[in-house]
């Protein structure tokens, strides 16, 4: 399970602090600015953060309309545990 957090450098106020701290899945952090990150993972707005299983994406958290992620760490935790034991 991986875990990928998408923001942009004018919207760097509202980064995921928490987001480094998930457990059980690995996690990368990207930027859409300048690259074509925003094309290839359709970022619509920023922070997003999409949640991959076997390299598929499953389930995505995006930022409502003042560019702030409204799902909590325990939200998306939960779901990647869920995710996790769904396996077994």
């Amino acid at each position: 399970v991986t875990a990928i957090h998408f923001n942009a450098g004018f919207n760097s106020a509202n980064d995921v602090a928490w987001f480094e701290k998930l457990g059980d899945c690995e996690t990368e952090t990207k930027s859409i600015d300048g690259n074509d990150n925003q094309k290839k993972y359709q970022i619509a707005v920023v922070p997003t953060i999409v949640i991959f299983d076997d390299g598929e994406e499953v389930k995505r958290f995006q930022a409502d309309l003042s560019f702030k992620l409204a799902a909590t760490k325990k939200e998306v935790q939960d779901y990647i545990d869920e995710l996790i034991i769904s396996k077994f």
